[in-house]
């Protein structure tokens, strides 16, 4: 089973989207599926506000695993990883229209009214689904690059 596979997987089994792309990509750079799972927990839902989507947050979290190495802690050490995320969210805005989930979902999950639309339309089992896949298979491309 592929990378991208697994992400869809942990989301359909309940993992929120930004744990889903971190779950499936996080062991290759030594974080255990538990550490990934607490990490990325409130990133889901567009860090539960509908801001900028889980699935595209857990993506920008691997690429600061695959482009820093040591401490990470100087602009010189995040230039790679800031070069892909900016990269990385150009592509998905051209595929998608947005980074925003309010915005990719035509409803704003943070709110009730908005929740329970989502949940009438089956957003989270197939636009959600799609959006983890997307940027599962964008960030997989972006890595077998380095």
């Amino acid at each position: 089973m592929s990378d991208v596979d697994v992400a869809v997987e942990l989301f359909r089994n309940g993992c929120a989207c930004s744990q889903a792309v971190l779950g499936a990509y996080g062991p290759r750079y030594g974080l255990d599926e538990g550490q990934a799972m607490r990490v990325a927990a409130g990133f889901g839902g567009g860090m539960r506000m509908a801001e900028t989507c889980g699935a595209v947050t857990g993506a920008f979290m691997v690429l600061g695993l695959a482009h820093c190495a040591g401490s990470c802690k100087t602009m010189q050490e995040r230039k790679g990883a800031c070069e892909a995320v900016t990269s990385f969210a150009e592509e998905f805005r051209q595929q998608h229209g947005s980074l925003v989930c309010r915005e990719l979902l035509g409803c704003d999950i943070s709110t009730p009214e908005g929740a329970r639309l989502a949940e009438e339309r089956h957003l989270f089992q197939t636009t959600c689904v799609e959006l983890v896949r997307s940027a599962a298979t964008l960030l997989e491309g972006m890595l077998a690059k380095i």
